[in-house]
């Protein structure tokens, strides 16, 4: 099963696409430049997120659900991101998961309060790769798509 994982943002959107939680096919990031316009930002998300869509046509995927910041302007535009990939996600036809970013330390280290390095560590591990993704937002998709493969479909089944 290839899955497609995101991690959410407009001015940088991580991504990647596993198979079977072993295999890392693909990964990078959406990025869109600070001070453009809102609905610029959102079309080049579209745009390339559509064409990964079709190039890699996953069987599922899997969002970092958003929990709120201080910032709600700046969480208000990551929500509309957030639609954006949703839409796309449905256009095609992928069904989808949110999880938490607790829920995926959780599931990869057995540790909700995992840091940052202990999260690469782990994915470094499961897709036996040299380093870890980089830029973070990559590897934190990565993460996401790994947690997804390793829920199984009991948790996927109840979105």
């Amino acid at each position: 099963m290839k899955i497609i994982g995101i991690d959410p943002g407009y001015g940088i959107l991580g991504w990647s696409v596993i198979e079977d939680s072993i295999k890392l096919y693909d990964y990078g990031t959406i990025e869109t430049p600070p001070g453009m316009p809102i609905d610029e930002r959102l079309f080049i998300i579209y745009t390339e997120l559509n064409s990964i869509l079709q190039k890699y046509q996953p069987d599922s995927a899997a969002i970092e659900k958003l929990f709120f910041a201080k910032n709600t302007n700046t969480v208000m535009d990551v929500m509309k991101a957030i639609g954006v990939v949703l839409l796309l996600f449905r256009i095609y036809g992928v069904p989808f998961r949110e999880y938490t970013p607790l829920q995926i330390k959780q599931a990869l280290t057995g540790y909700g309060r995992a840091d940052k390095k202990q999260m690469q560590f782990v994915i470094q591990k499961i897709f036996n790769l040299k380093e870890c993704p980089k830029p973070d937002d990559a590897a934190d998709a990565a993460a996401i798509a790994a947690c997804h493969a390793l829920a199984g479909d009991k948790l996927f089944m109840r979105r």
